[in-house]
């Protein structure tokens, strides 16, 4: 008997010295030297090396230098020579971040077409989602006029040469980009009978607007409205 139960302890002391050498060779054993677990929330003392340098407090981003001051020629690539532009446009980011510059022109040239395009045909429709309520009664009733005396417009796009924001002003949540907008069309107005009545049906002209576009920064709605024209030079 006295056999038996040294042989069965000799067996299962055995297994737990198996067990434990295997949770050492696993999980290792404490040396004094291990770093503490990383904590993805806590904020690094000034001087380590987790994104902050030089005891200057500030997480430096892969773009570029943290703190660095804003480039005073930031909207120059956008807006015309001599256009005191910066504030505002600087204002819109600051209440909008995703606003740039570059996508605003393309989406000006691109609303300008499809404006003049829409007026020469007569769309009031388009015309009323891109305009404001002042401007697009002003473009309905030349619409209208026109229609009464019989004529019909036809505009074709060459090209849009250059546009520019030469103004930009904020005021509260409502912003203002007046943009100048010079491009090449070929636009016509015939009568009834089909007789040019006004401009060439193969004559390309230059043609220079300045058109103001306006919007409510914060708002759902991500599309700018026109809500002033005026002839450009």
């Amino acid at each position: 008997m006295q056999e038996s139960f040294d042989l069965t302890t000799l067996i299962f002391l055995a297994l737990a010295v198996f067990v434990i050498w295997r949770l050492r060779s696993v999980l290792g054993t404490k040396t004094g030297n291990e770093k503490p677990p990383q904590d993805p929330f806590r904020r690094e003392a000034p001087g380590s090396r987790g994104g902050r340098t030089g005891g200057d407090n500030v997480v430096r981003l892969p773009n570029g230098s943290a703190g660095a001051p804003a480039s005073p020629d930031r909207w120059k690539s956008v807006s015309a020579p001599g256009a005191d532009v910066t504030g505002a446009l600087d204002e819109i980011v600051r209440q909008e971040p995703s606003f740039n510059g570059r996508d605003f022109l393309e989406g000006a040239k691109m609303a300008y077409e499809m404006i003049v395009t829409a007026f020469a045909a007569g769309e009031r429709k388009t015309l009323k989602d891109l305009l404001s309520k002042e401007v697009y009664e002003g473009f309905e009733a030349a619409i209208t006029d026109r229609e009464q005396r019989g004529e019909r417009s036809e505009t074709t796009f060459v090209a849009i040469d250059k546009a520019e924001i030469t103004a930009a002003e904020v005021k509260g949540k409502t912003a203002q980009i007046t943009v100048r907008i010079v491009s090449e069309l070929i636009s016509v107005t015939r009568s009834s009978a089909g007789d040019v009545v006004e401009g060439s049906a193969d004559q390309v002209v230059d043609v220079t607007d300045v058109w103001t576009f306006a919007r409510q920064l914060g708002a759902r709605d991500p599309n700018w409205q026109l809500v002033a024209t005026e002839a450009g030079q």
